[in-house]
């Protein structure tokens, strides 16, 4: 078995050795058709080593080759540069795009998760909910208009209270109604306590992770309400559309019937 072996790396070595004398004139040109044992030795620890190489994203530039504004220097997390508009050149204003930014991912987050998981549980019978683009139709204890005027004086309150605590750190940390409740000492945006109901330590990869996810989010509820304009379905029910028929229901078969 072992001369087997042999013998037919003899043949590959000695087919490369005579193409190769062939190519380059060697051999007198011409091409050598015996086969003899060729013994092949494995590397050894003082071979050289293989060239290898790994490309890395540098912090701080969104698009390769552009050159990140000068008051974005990568420090932030998830700052990769982008602001082609100059939003955030005022540092105050930056202090609240960061902010902004927070909040918005975490609420697309829980947006795009009340958006999908009804539709899934629905469509495999756990459950019978409405559609996310239907809930509106439904009947509530009260009229939509009411419920808006609810919603805005709310929202409208804890907006408020998170605009004094981005100017002036710490400054609403006790509640204002009932004394006994107060956060601790925290960053501005991460409080922890029953916000932060697993603990997690607000470390910079942390950070990076949540602002990656919460961008993703935003984007794919901006992805579900396109899609539900143009298709007239839930991004769970257009996922089992195409899978049925994955040939021709696609996004260009959509777009070629509008």
């Amino acid at each position: 078995m072992a001369m087997v072996a042999t013998l037919a790396s003899g043949v590959g070595f000695r087919s490369y050795t005579s193409k190769s004398r062939f190519l380059t004139g060697g051999s007198r040109g011409k091409l050598s058709g015996e086969i003899s044992p060729v013994s092949v030795r494995a590397p050894t620890s003082s071979s050289s080593p293989v060239n290898s190489f790994k490309v890395v994203a540098k912090k701080g530039e969104w698009l390769p080759g552009l050159a990140s504004p000068g008051y974005l220097t990568g420090s932030l997390p998830g700052d990769n540069g982008f602001d082609p508009l100059g939003l955030a050149e005022d540092p105050e204003n930056l202090r609240w795009y960061v902010q902004a930014e927070l909040v918005n991912g975490r609420w697309a987050m829980l947006g795009v998760v009340g958006m999908l998981l009804p539709e899934v549980f629905t469509k495999i019978g756990i459950i019978n909910v409405p559609q996310w683009y239907d809930a509106g139709k439904s009947e509530y204890f009260a009229s939509s208009s009411t419920l808006f005027v609810i919603e805005f004086i709310l929202f409208h309150y804890v907006e408020i209270r998170r605009w004094q605590d981005i100017k002036n750190p710490g400054c609403v940390n006790q509640d204002p109604i009932f004394k006994n409740y107060s956060l601790a000492p925290h960053e501005c945006g991460y409080p922890g306590g029953i916000f932060n109901p697993l603990n997690f330590a607000p470390t910079v990869e942390a950070k990076e992770k949540e602002l990656a996810n919460g961008r993703l989010a935003m984007l794919a509820f901006l992805g579900f309400v396109v899609q539900h304009n143009v298709t007239g379905k839930g991004p769970f029910e257009n996922l089992l559309q195409h899978i049925s028929d994955p040939w021709h229901n696609t996004i260009i078969q959509t777009f070629q019937g509008y």
